[in-house]
């Protein structure tokens, strides 16, 4: 049996003839690894997301995915007043019949994942009451409970704070290691890479793509070209661990207040 959670083979899509947003990309993610996707705006990452998803097809190529997928979106909304619970529970619709309530085993099921992700006394509250991390932790909540093998996370420390990042990079990472859950994610983060993901695909544009081991492909020079700014990956030691990150390099073109010319 392949160990390929997901692979696609010369890819690509243009919304209008010629125009190529990607074209000839290749990858394989493999079984319980965390993969993660980096680009500029408009080089095509929702629309690689959308195709992975099913939600569209690509104008070339092929691609396969292994087993269930469950989505992760950013900025998730809901224009009725659900409690948490109903939230989690959403992910069971393929378990429970037509026209069927969610069963017991159904909510039992959601109520034990709302506890490990240590919410469960959210589990009445309604969901748009919560911040941002605690809603985005819900909504990983019920990608978990679908019992899908493989996440797909748009952003998901979008317009989180730093404790609330750490906390989604942590989940990811546990999900990975521990359930051996393959997960896809999407990063404007090159650190929130390096920090999680086994693989990366940088996506340059047109037919310009990067793709493999983060240790390998997250280097300075790469990283000029995806982002156009100076990027250092630096190395540090932290608790006897010796620790890599980037950091983007912000030349002050001014004095700072109250110093001398």
């Amino acid at each position: 049996m392949s160990d390929a959670a997901i692979r696609f083979d010369a890819l690509g899509h243009a919304y209008r003839p010629a125009h190529w947003l990607f074209r000839n990309y290749s990858a394989v993610v493999k079984r319980g690894s965390v993969f993660a996707l980096l680009s500029p705006n408009g080089c095509g990452k929702t629309t690689l997301l959308r195709i992975l998803l099913g939600a569209l097809k690509p104008a070339e190529g092929s691609f396969s995915i292994h087993g269930k997928t469950a989505f992760v979106p950013q900025l998730f909304q809901v224009s009725f007043d659900y409690t948490v619970l109903d939230m989690v529970l959403m992910g069971r619709a393929k378990h429970v019949g037509l026209f069927s309530q969610p069963s017991t085993r159904d909510e039992d099921a959601a109520l034990a994942v709302l506890d490990r992700f240590g919410i469960s006394d959210f589990a009445a509250r309604p969901f748009h009451e919560l911040s941002g991390g605690e809603r985005q932790l819900v909504i990983l909540a019920r990608a978990v409970v679908s019992d899908a093998v493989t996440l797909i996370l748009d952003e998901p420390t979008s317009a989180l704070d730093l404790k609330n990042q750490m906390l989604i990079l942590d989940w990811i990472g546990r999900l990975s290691h521990q359930d051996g859950l393959t997960v896809v994610f999407t990063t404007h983060h090159p650190h929130h890479a390096l920090a999680v993901a086994d693989n990366a695909l940088l996506m340059l544009g047109g037919s310009e793509v990067t793709c493999g081991p983060v240790d390998e492909v997250l280097n300075e020079p790469n990283l000029h070209r995806l982002y156009g700014v100076d990027i250092k990956r630096l190395s540090f030691e932290y608790k006897r661990r010796t620790i890599e990150t980037l950091v983007p390099v912000y030349a002050k073109t001014h004095s700072p207040r109250g110093s001398a010319p």
